[in-house]
């Protein structure tokens, strides 16, 4: 996925690590959030968990490279689903006054024995598709709260299940 910011690479850089921002608008949002923390270095480890609905819903990972302030890579884990783990990749690309930024996520589909691989094949599009709508959401609260200052309100997720982790 591929987004552009009206912003500094810098600024967007920032709302990736902030937790005062990442509460805004990564997984959670000021209102529903109950926890946003992290230790923003290799091998640190991050947290926030979103309050909807009655359920809470913990998302976890690891920073496995950071180079401000154009690229992060970390682990993202929703342990109440699955042990699986994904990767998300950030890079951002100075653009002067602006920025892009590309979003990947290489996601694992937890799968039962006797699969076949048209079975894995489909379950990963629905994975695909419920992370692309949910970053969507998210990163257009993102541009919100960057380029206008607006706090965004949580977009409806569903029931929060596999295929709408992201």
């Amino acid at each position: 996925m591929k987004r552009h910011f009206d912003v500094k690479a810098e600024r967007l850089y920032d709302a990736w690590l902030n937790p005062q921002m990442m509460r805004k608008w990564l997984f959670t949002m000021d209102a529903s959030n109950k926890v946003c923390v992290n230790d923003p270095r290799v091998g640190g480890e991050w947290e926030i968990v979103d309050h909807r609905g009655g359920v809470d819903y913990r998302a976890v990972g690891n920073y496995v490279e950071l180079t401000p302030p154009s690229k992060i890579v970390l682990t993202f884990r929703m342990p109440q689903f699955s042990d699986t783990e994904d990767v998300i990749t950030v890079e951002i690309e100075a653009l002067g006054d602006s920025c892009e930024m590309t979003f990947t996520q290489e996601i694992v589909v937890p799968h039962e024995e006797g699969w076949t691989a048209d079975d894995v094949a489909k379950a990963l599009g629905e994975y695909r598709d419920g992370t692309e709508h949910g970053f969507s959401l998210m990163f257009g609260g993102l541009k919100q709260l960057l380029e206008q200052g607006i706090t965004p309100v949580m977009p409806d997720f569903g029931t929060g299940s596999d295929s709408e982790k992201g």
